[in-house]
């Protein structure tokens, strides 16, 4: 709650109540988690976090959320309502009614602001801009860096649910604020790389071999004496400067770095406007695309006239000169290396010349430096590049050699320094590539089958040869509540598994389905629950886990995956254990370091995190549906037809949404039927189903009305009752006299509320369905089959006018419509997530229903199996909204209920139906 809304709060707390910073405690952990709140709040008005900040006021019914990051000073980055002007405002973090959020590390509710002695004294709600406040920290790591709040200016009571949705949200907030952060801090590292290359007077190209485009900066336009006019900006208008007797040999290293998508290495010559000649010296590499095969080259070049030229006066500096040199004949024996040479090399021979370099240098055999210098010798081009050398010199080299006609001249320098800051960073680069790829393929899924599947996936083989993903399902277990009193592995199964060998698949998972279950309470996976910090092997691991597992299979597997190093690191949120992160490698790579068990920790982190939102998710979809389910009851058992219903949820909503059905039995001995769907999909809307499913049964169990008189009623009670929601409904009602029972004819009734039309298809041997029998005729759309052999007269039941939905009008007059049918016919009604997709409208999705109903009812398929299949091809995998169905089909034959059906119903047959 930032200054320019309703965070313009002195903070008041167990370390604010005398107004004093609640941060100025010295320690490094504080700093640590300032900094990390600084960094994280330099992107403010991020759309991503700002959707989230929407959502949360949205789903909570608030007036103004708001995401601040407390450090020194609080820096608002989202807001909505009265925090909007606020965004991107820096104010001091004592006056953060957020602070209080942070300093508590849990969330913090306020219901009444103006009646609450923690903040009534507080500006925001002396000036009436706060009534009501609820905040919940921003965890990152172990760092508490700021809050996510909703607030109203009147009273409020906060649920548990709006608290659990908060931190639900809190989460993904978090990860969009690293990823921009990762973002920035690259963008960064770029710059500060160019500055490295103007410093050393490089210049830069990007030859993107797709389009063709070659691209210079400014210092290699100025090298080969061109400007951005003169230069074509192709790779035929740099073939044109290169000197005739170095350009296929140029292309050709070139042509080479593209096809293996691997380093491009040239020294050349061009020729400049007035004529001349100036060595460059170029460095790139070729880069891959989707496909695997090159799509652009990157490199830069320097001007290396001046060390060619100076090479005919080499002789007479060699001995003075910082670098080493050496010189070998045709028979690769050293004829001279000056002091610097000798210096490096001595830890070999300090008598080198007259030695064959192979005999005294036995390592440099069939590795770089023999396969770089026969290259330079064979090809007659010089070569540049890195190698290492182990022990005794046990150091890296960067070296450049020329051939000659009297054998090979050798410059290197030795780059220790150079090699270990370029691993630093390269190590960073790939730690920092890997947490971003794990948050943003975490939090893109909230079912935990997925994201462990990503999980094992991105650490092989970046971190490990195979890994295995362990879930807690026991949710209340705590890393404090895991000592050796209680069964470490219960909750505990391996849920995802991946390895880099294909064919090692099927083993790594029949170890995963056996693991836990043979592993001694002194196993690695043990000490990990039980300590709650990561267990490092550092080699050996086949035969230590061999000697913790019990004999049988498992051991077996273990000794064919055969693990040389392990590393199990548990993965947490909250103080909770919600799971193992177990990393392979083979014999072929080293143990684990000390940073890569750490850069597992942050991964293991972020992870933990989102697996305990699936968890979350998971849990408030199951109690949705369960809540959704126990207000639908089973149909009716009428002894002339038969109800089938069907209730299918939302994939992403985690909550009870308004689509209903119905079904029941009047006095009269009429079969009520009901489909509706209440306008919103959230609880209030669950809650004004309830109520319209018990007023409408009510009334037409109390009243035996008619559907057009059962609708008008219930419009009446909604009007009393001041139920402010709106719905669609329809009501349809199967009706018959002894007479019609008799003939085998059912009366069906209806009135529709503005809902998706009913549909109706006769018995595939029966004639085409009769039409209607009173006066004010629905538009009934009749599509007889024409398919030769069985098929089945399909109708959809339009209105013949629009009738309101529920809920608008009250004194609307509805109509209903009537239309006999015979034994065998099948009646559908159901709701529009049914047929209505964002990129479909109603019509077209009518169609197709009608088109699968037709071709499922000339099937004979029973009506449950009907109803399944029917929802099986029309619903998407993950359905975007509720769907409710009810199917009806009359009997072909009068049909006895089964005794075990329960005790008899009303019968179904009326004598003296009520006129429309």
């Amino acid at each position: 709650m930032g200054s320019g809304a309703a965070d313009t709060a002195r903070l008041k707390g167990p370390s604010g109540s005398d107004g004093s910073d609640p941060f100025s405690a010295d320690g490094e952990l504080e700093v640590a988690r300032a900094r990390y709140a600084r960094r994280l709040g330099r992107h403010p008005g991020l759309p991503s976090v700002s959707r989230l900040a929407q959502l949360a006021a949205q789903l909570t019914g608030s007036s103004s959320s708001q995401v601040s990051l407390i450090s020194d000073v609080q820096v608002v980055v989202a807001g909505t309502g009265a925090a909007l002007d606020s965004v991107g405002v820096d104010s001091p973090a004592a006056d953060s009614l957020c602070t209080v959020t942070v300093e508590h590390r849990s969330p913090v509710s306020v219901d009444d602001a103006p009646h609450d002695d923690r903040v009534s004294d507080l500006p925001p709600v002396t000036s009436g801009v706060v009534g009501s406040y609820l905040g919940v920290p921003l965890h990152a790591g172990t760092d508490v860096v700021g809050a996510l709040c909703v607030y109203n200016d009147a009273p409020r009571t906060w649920s548990a649910q709006d608290v659990a949705l908060l931190e639900a949200l809190a989460e993904p907030i978090v990860a969009e604020l690293e990823l921009a952060a990762l973002g920035s801090e690259y963008d960064d590292d770029r710059v500060v790389w160019q500055l490295a290359i103007d410093a050393g007077e490089v210049g830069a190209f990007d030859w993107n071999l797709v389009t063709g485009e070659l691209r210079w900066d400014e210092r290699l336009l100025e090298l080969f004496g061109l400007d951005r006019q003169t230069f074509g900006g192709t790779i035929e208008a740099f073939n044109e400067v290169v000197h005739p007797d170095d350009r296929e040999r140029v292309s050709a290293a070139l042509q080479t770095a593209i096809s293996e998508v691997g380093p491009f290495t040239a020294e050349y010559r061009i020729v400049l406007g007035g004529g001349q000649v100036r060595w460059i010296a170029a460095r790139g590499r070729a880069l891959a695309g989707p496909t695997g095969s090159a799509v652009k080259v990157l490199g830069a070049a320097s001007d290396t006239t001046a060390a060619q030229d100076a090479e005919a006066r080499v002789a007479r500096v060699l001995e003075s000169m910082p670098s080493a040199f050496y010189h070998l004949d045709s028979q690769w024996r050293f004829t001279y290396a000056n002091t610097e040479a000798k210096r490096l090399l001595g830890g070999v021979s300090i008598d080198i010349i007259g030695a064959v370099v192979w005999d005294l240098f036995p390592d440099a055999r069939d590795g770089a430096f023999e396969t770089q210098y026969r290259q330079a010798v064979d090809t007659g081009q010089p070569v540049v590049f890195e190698a290492y050398y182990p022990p005794p010199l046990d150091s890296w080299y960067e070296v450049r050699a020329w051939p000659g006609p009297d054998g090979l001249s050798v410059y290197f320098l030795q780059i220790n320094d150079q090699h270990e800051a370029r691993s630093v960073l390269e190590r960073s680069l790939q730690r920092s590539a890997l947490l971003a790829d794990v948050t943003v393929a975490m939090s893109g899924t909230l079912e935990s089958k997925e994201a462990v599947a990503r999980l094992a996936r991105l650490l092989v083989p970046r971190i490990g040869d195979w890994s295995i993903v362990t879930l807690a399902d026991d949710a209340a277990q705590h890393l404090e509540g895991t000592g050796d009193d209680r069964d470490w592995r219960r909750g505990l199964r391996d849920a995802g598994w991946w390895h880099d060998e294909a064919e090692m698949g099927p083993l790594l998972e029949q170890f995963a389905g056996l693991r836990l279950a043979a592993l001694t309470d002194d196993s690695f996976v043990a000490r990990a629950v039980h300590t709650g910090r990561p267990v490092v092997v550092s080699g050996g691991a086949a035969d230590r886990i061999g000697e913790l597992l019990a004999p049988g299979t498992a051991q077996s597997l273990v000794e064919q995956l055969d693990p040389w190093s392990v590393v199990v690191v548990p993965l947490t949120a909250h103080d909770r254990l919600v799971g193992l992160l177990s990393v392979f490698r083979g014999r072929d790579r080293e143990s684990f370091t000390p940073a890569e068990v750490a850069a597992l920790e942050e991964v293991a982190g972020r992870a933990g995190l989102a697996l305990d939102n699936t968890r979350l998710y998971r849990e408030q979809r199951d109690l949705a549906s369960e809540l959704q389910q126990s207000m639908l009851t089973a149909p009716p058992e009428p002894d002339h037809l038969h109800v089938a219903v069907r209730y299918v949820p939302a994939a992403e909503a985690a909550q009870v949404g308004g689509d209903w059905y119905d079904a029941f039995v009047q006095r009269n001995g009429a079969t009520v039927v009901v489909i509706g769907d209440v306008v919103g999909h959230d609880t209030a809307a669950a809650a004004a189903m309830g109520q319209l499913r018990s007023i409408l049964r009510g009334i037409a169990v109390t009243t035996d009305g008619s559907p057009a008189e059962i609708l008008t009623r219930v419009d009446e009670a909604m009007e009393l009752l001041l139920l402010d929601t709106t719905a669609t409904v329809i009501v349809a009602r199967f009706e018959q006299t002894p007479e019609e029972r008799r003939a085998g004819l059912t009366r069906l009734r209806w009135s529709n509320a503005g809902h998706p039309p009913p549909m109706v298809i006769a018995h595939p041997d029966d004639p085409p369905t009769p039409s209607p029998q009173d006066d004010r005729p629905g538009r009934i759309e009749h599509h007889p089959a024409t398919t030769p052999g069985r098929s089945a007269d399909s109708a959809v039941l339009w209105g013949a006018t629009p009738n309101m939905l529920l809920g608008l009008m009250p004194e609307t007059v509805r109509d209903e419509t009537v239309l006999t049918l015979r034994r065998g016919a099948t009646v559908l009604l159901y709701t529009d997530g049914l047929v209505e997709r964002r990129q479909q409208d109603l019509d077209t999705g009518v169609q197709q229903l009608e088109a699968v109903f037709t071709e499922l009812v000339a099937s004979e398929l029973p009506l449950e199996d009907l109803c399944d299949e029917l929802l099986r091809r029309l619903l998407p995998e993950r359905p975007e909204d509720d769907v409710a169905l009810v199917a009806v089909r009359l009997h072909r034959e009068d049909q006895p209920r089964p005794a075990e059906a329960g005790p008899p119903r009303v019968p179904s047959t009326v004598d003296d139906p009520p006129p429309v």
